[in-house]
């Protein structure tokens, strides 16, 4: 006997959201597990349901949902996982939750990088890993990520924690192009560079560098979207005034970039349906409202970024196949600990 999707959603609203707009597994329907908050998809799953017919039952939480589908093993309900980062979609895959997704559609929707190779789990949207310079005290117009490690950013620099994912997914791209012992070797100087001790969300160290407590800090950029039209909070509209974006290695490689994207879960009760609902995703008009609505990057080529993110500049993407720096994500942790990043600055 299956979970029955309302109960289920009651009982993940614990620590999150949940909301459903009709029974499971009624023809015509679609069960979503997400990451990704009710209001940010909302646009999109109303878009999908009106030019497809097919209802969409979305359970929201913070964290955990992969672990879950895990647990509930074939009596899941979900039919797909909407998540952020490289790290939780691969993660997704070697939880063994996940199935290929075979399309055509995707396939030439969604370039080969963001894609896994084996088909499961396709990116939808990109990020850039990007730092955010104080307009009063930073000159400069350019920066790499291995300029983070010269000592002229000595005190300077804020971030989040090393082990988080988004950190670990720059960490892991540094050792895919420079190996593990110099990436080891440019963490620590950076380490050493840092203001304080990392902590908060990258939001926070925009407000630190407002607040005078460091002069550039490492986000992501669609932050700088949230801050920018952030009614509720208006104070993090003057933060996100204090800083602008630089686009780190723009004359090189290019800067890391990771995704939001989507698996199909093994077992989907309703696979038509979720594929229906992928390929929708890649598709040019959900790519646009997408990008618009979460201030990210299309992954379809040809998808113009809205007018904010246009804005901010150009980007140059680090072509690396995500799939390649995924491969990394256990040295880069490593790493983390081994250099204690987290401790902050050495004495």
């Amino acid at each position: 006997m299956r979970f029955n999707f309302r109960t289920l959603a009651g009982a993940l609203a614990i620590g999150g959201t949940a909301f459903a707009s009709a029974p499971a597994f009624a023809e015509g329907e679609v069960n979503i597990y997400s990451y990704r908050q009710p209001d940010l998809i909302k646009p999109l799953l109303e878009a999908f349901t009106s030019e497809t017919g097919v209802k969409t039952n979305v359970i929201f939480a913070s964290k955990g949902l992969g672990e879950r589908i895990a647990t509930e093993g074939e009596s899941s309900p979900a039919d797909v996982l909407l998540t952020v980062d490289i790290g939780r979609l691969d993660g997704a895959k070697q939880l063994g939750i996940t199935q290929p997704v075979v399309s055509d559609v995707v396939e030439s929707n969604v370039p080969a990088e963001f894609r896994d190779p084996e088909g499961h789990w396709i990116g939808l949207t990109n990020r850039a890993r990007i730092v955010y310079a104080s307009r009063d005290r930073v000159d400069q117009d350019s920066i790499t990520y291995e300029e983070l490690a010269d000592p002229k950013w000595k005190g300077r620099i804020c971030t989040r924690s090393g082990q988080h994912v988004y950190t670990i997914g720059l960490i892991a791209s540094m050792v895919a192009h420079h190996g593990e012992e110099k990436t080891e070797e440019w963490l620590s100087a950076v380490r050493n560079n840092l203001a304080r001790k990392p902590a908060g969300n990258d939001r926070a160290q925009v407000q630190a560098i407002f607040a005078g407590e460091c002069d550039i800090a490492l986000g992501n950029t669609y932050y700088m979207g949230l801050m920018q039209t952030n009614e509720k909070e208006p104070a993090q509209k003057e933060w996100a005034e204090s800083v602008r974006i630089l686009f780190p290695n723009s004359e090189g490689r290019g800067s890391h970039v990771n995704l939001a994207g989507i698996v199909m879960i093994k077992g989907a009760p309703n696979p038509d349906n979720a594929l229906k609902l992928i390929e929708f995703l890649s598709s040019d008009g959900a790519q646009k409202i997408y990008a618009e609505t979460n201030h990210e990057y299309p992954v379809k080529p040809g998808v113009e970024v809205s007018e904010r993110v246009q804005s901010w500049g150009e980007i140059k993407k680090d072509p690396l196949p995500l799939a390649d720096i995924a491969r990394h994500r256990k040295a880069a942790s490593t790493i983390v600990d081994k250099v204690g990043f987290d401790d902050g600055p050495a004495s």
